[in-house]
């Protein structure tokens, strides 16, 4: 639900390159156009859905299927990815990808280098979809499949995949078949596989940031080698946690302060939605340096961490606040990993510059840097 409405379930590639290699198998088979094609997901639901552009001879057949997304706002929505099945001998069903399907270039996915990026449940719901037909029409052999999308190539530089080392198109995915209206886990996941990859390519110091604004700041202060950095959006108890199970021996977390002072306050995930407190945190690490309840009480009145700043700077105060607000950002941040990993932060404001940041930071910048 979002407010009173009810949002729309969509299904995934891989249903739809499912659904598309069962009906082009079909085709074969019963030697005639199928206009629908229906397989059952992981999670349980059955999609159905219209199969577009058939054709097919007595040994081989194509089809496509249009991604719907539901109320998800997914780049991929509505793209056409059609299925190329042919009948082989082998007695084994291959499955790869062509144009704008992408290909893996870097460790730590699924798939091994080179090979195309169809992940594992979509290949197993492929596979299984073909061999119901198989075993309906009593064929005991193979097939080879090849699944394409001509505007993959456009779409991937929309998604995650440049990141992950994925090139020449999207990715296939999809671990229960549908696709959830603003799903946080698909992010989550993502955020995952970016730790893994930039872990299984070699890095043992990674560089966490919430987004854009960390990224552009990285850039035009430090030197730090963006092949090591991963953007977490609002789930950074969820890098945190990714990062340690990773096995990094250092974690450097860069961010704005309007995200980041909630660190301070052991909130790990930043989204207003699920906790503010800023000006909360701000006031009592004010209190703790200054004695004057006038100051607290403009910090509390304030609508942004700049006006904050601002009135921290006018007592003279800012630079021992910030020390204490970074202190206690260390301590939560240690306490949710308890473990022995080397952890820097900095905090930063668009106005401001670097508001505050570990004792450690231009060592882990070194570590870091384009050129270590």
């Amino acid at each position: 639900m979002k407010g009173a409405d009810k949002l729309k379930k969509g299904f995934t590639t891989g249903t739809c390159s499912a659904i598309a290699a069962k009906a082009a198998a079909r085709m074969i088979f019963r030697q005639a156009k199928s206009d629908k094609e229906f397989v059952l997901t992981p999670k349980g639901i059955v999609v159905e859905t219209k199969i577009l552009f058939p054709e097919f001879d007595h040994i081989s057949a194509r089809c496509a299927v249009k991604k719907y997304s539901g109320d998800d706002p997914d780049v991929t929505n509505g793209i056409i990815l059609y299925v190329y099945v042919r009948l082989t001998d082998k007695k084994e069903i291959t499955i790869d990808g062509g144009k704008g399907v992408g290909r893996v270039t870097k460790k730590g996915l699924w798939q091994n280098i080179g090979e195309a990026a169809i992940n594992k449940v979509p290949k197993q719901m492929i596979t299984e979809a073909v061999k119901n037909v198989f075993d309906e029409y009593c064929y005991e052999g193979g097939a080879d499949i090849i699944i394409s999308v001509p505007d993959g190539e456009k779409i991937a530089d929309k998604t995650f995949n440049p990141r992950l080392g994925i090139t020449g198109g999207i990715s296939i995915l999809g671990t229960s078949g549908i696709v959830e209206p603003m799903s946080e886990s698909a992010i989550v996941e993502t955020i995952k596989t970016e730790i893994n990859v930039k872990k299984a390519n070699g890095s043992d110091y990674i560089m966490i940031s919430p987004g854009n604004y960390g990224f552009d700041f990285i850039k035009k202060n430090f030197d730090i080698d963006l092949d090591k950095a991963v953007k977490c959006g609002n789930f950074i108890g969820e890098a945190l946690d990714f990062s340690k199970a990773a096995g990094f021996d250092g974690i450097l977390l860069i961010g704005h302060i309007g995200k980041f002072v909630k660190l301070a306050g052991g909130i790990m995930n930043t989204h207003s939605k699920n906790a503010d407190g800023r000006m909360e945190i701000f006031a009592s690490n004010t209190a703790l340096i200054c004695n004057d309840i006038s100051i607290v009480r403009k910090i509390i009145e304030c609508f942004t961490t700049d006006d904050a700043v601002e009135v921290l700077k006018e007592a003279g105060i800012c630079d021992k606040v910030m020390d204490k607000i970074v202190d206690k950002a260390l301590f939560y941040v240690k306490n949710r990993l308890k473990s022995n990993i080397e952890i820097g932060i900095i905090m930063f404001s668009n106005i401001y510059g670097v508001l505050g940041k570990s004792y450690n930071v231009y060592e882990m910048i070194r570590r870091l840097s384009v050129l270590s």
